[in-house]
């Protein structure tokens, strides 16, 4: 094995091993509203995941660079709330356009062709071309900081209040998500992305 202690490596060094080992992840597309309502911001963020089977939360991780806090991480604390949309083939190149980094005065979404639509229980729109969105409100904040106390990430837990599945990737009978005919787009490193080209099960072992 190839042996690397984490006090030896560069910031980015560490990062370029983390998020090229930590793979496929799921990317998180959010849309936030500025303090004014006058912006939608709109942006992919790859560090997400769910956190509880017991309460509908899920989690992202905002990035900070040099320091600075990003549009979406000061929206959501300003705001309280924001649409997390799961990315898929058709929307893959709009999502890659809003990852531009704008002035918070411009809305990532006017880069796009993508349609904006209200919201039934937060202020924020959400994208009407995701095939699934779920409206969240902002549950717990972390602060993750470095070893001087400095912010470097903004750890946000969103807890669900409406989730929405197109017809064509939901299965209401069974109440399952048709992973296939969804065709979602996972993040790799650097400007690598992925589809899931193969499911197959494995049972648990019970004992």
């Amino acid at each position: 094995m190839i042996h690397y202690n984490a006090n030896d490596l560069t910031k980015q060094q560490q990062y370029k091993m983390i998020s090229g080992s930590i793979v496929p992840r799921p990317i998180a597309w959010v849309t936030t509203l500025s303090k004014d309502g006058s912006v939608v911001n709109a942006a992919p963020f790859s560090f997400f995941s769910a956190a509880s089977n017991e309460l509908p939360l899920i989690t992202v991780a905002i990035l900070r660079k040099s320091g600075q806090i990003k549009d979406s991480a000061r929206n959501i604390l300003h705001r309280k709330e924001a649409v997390i949309h799961i990315v898929d083939m058709e929307v893959v190149e709009d999502m890659n356009q809003t990852s531009a980094p704008l002035p918070p005065d411009k809305s990532e979404i006017d880069r796009t062709k993508l349609t904006l639509t209200d919201s039934k229980t937060v202020s924020v729109p959400s994208i009407q071309e995701a095939k699934i969105r779920f409206e969240g409100n902002l549950h717990q904040y972390v602060p993750i900081t470095d070893d001087d106390g400095s912010v470097v990430s903004d750890l946000f837990i969103l807890r669900v209040t409406d989730f929405y599945f197109d017809e064509t990737v939901f299965d209401s009978t069974q109440e399952y998500i048709l992973t296939e005919q969804l065709n979602p787009v996972a993040r790799l490193a650097g400007a690598n992305y992925a589809t899931l080209n193969e499911e197959f099960q494995l049972e648990r072992p019970t004992e």
